[in-house]
């Protein structure tokens, strides 16, 4: 738990948005000049063909809906309890693969090198395609598919914009206001999914003492928590590890506060800095 490496506001996950650019043409009524200086306009754009004339992430806004879909069946069993399982696979499975489409765009052509590996593991997108991995096989754990919700959440508000505007400009207003919401709130948002990373080592610990966690998990994800810590483009890990550090810091320089609950809060603040990337 080193010191702060960087602000809030500093800018947020970028392998995880998608470009406000793509597909940002051919919305609404296309303009074109004839050679005479006369302005033609063409039909509007459909939904179909908006989504056809980007690929990419017309599919990765469908797999984060999907993504949305089987989190929400997970967490309410409508259709069963039995099915509760496959769709918590379901979910990191759509994630993943949500995750691999984001990484192809953002790294050159693959190639069998040391250089490109490293290159990957420094892309957000690449932690998340692990992190999905090392939980699919995993005991069902509603806290793992907490951040995975909350990231196609915030992720697919900008295509659905792009979406809504096409359909009308009036079009689900109480859509629209949710996520103007969401947009409000991206900060905190992001702080709530890197307190729920940092709380999933101590859950995946506990699920190996339960029973209910391969011998590896630990390690796959501390090794994931270090990633996210030093991850370039979110800096919310890195932030809220220093924000515990000091309230525990400060709860624990109370008089009141026990003299063993003091040297256990020292101890392991101790501990998670010696094991912070870079100490």
């Amino acid at each position: 738990m080193a010191e702060q490496g960087s602000t809030d506001t500093a800018k947020a996950d970028s392998s995880t948005q998608p470009p406000d650019s793509a597909g940002s043409a051919g919305v609404g009524d296309a303009k074109t000049t004839s050679g005479n200086g006369d302005v033609k306009t063409t039909s509007p754009v459909s939904v179909s063909q908006f989504m056809m004339s980007n690929k990419t992430e017309s599919i990765m806004w469908l797999l984060r809906l999907f993504t949305l879909v089987s989190t929400f069946f997970f967490l309410f069993p409508i259709l069963g309890v039995a099915e509760g399982g496959q769709f918590y696979q379901r979910a990191l499975l759509a994630n993943a693969l949500t995750s691999a489409c984001r990484l192809h765009q953002r790294l050159p052509r693959f190639q069998f090198s040391r250089a490109y590996v490293t290159q990957a593991l420094l892309e957000d997108s690449c932690h998340y395609l692990l992190y999905s991995l090392i939980f699919i096989t995993s005991y069902p754990i509603t806290l793992c598919l907490v951040p995975v919700a909350v990231f196609s959440l915030l992720h697919a508000t900008a295509y659905t914009r792009k979406v809504l505007d096409i359909i009308g400009p009036n079009s689900i207003p109480w859509v629209r206001s949710f996520l103007d919401k969401m947009t409000t709130h991206q900060q905190s948002l992001f702080k709530f999914i890197a307190c729920n990373e940092i709380l999933l080592m101590p859950a995946a610990v506990f699920m190996l003492l339960g029973g209910r966690a391969h011998l590896f998990l630990p390690f796959f994800y501390y090794r994931f928590l270090t990633l996210r810590y030093a991850s370039r483009r979110n800096p919310y890990c890195r932030t809220l590890f220093y924000e515990l550090r000091v309230a525990i810091e400060q709860m624990s320089a109370r008089p009141s506060c026990p003299t063993f609950v003091r040297s256990a809060c020292h101890k392991a603040i101790k501990l998670t800095c010696k094991l912070a990337p870079g100490s």
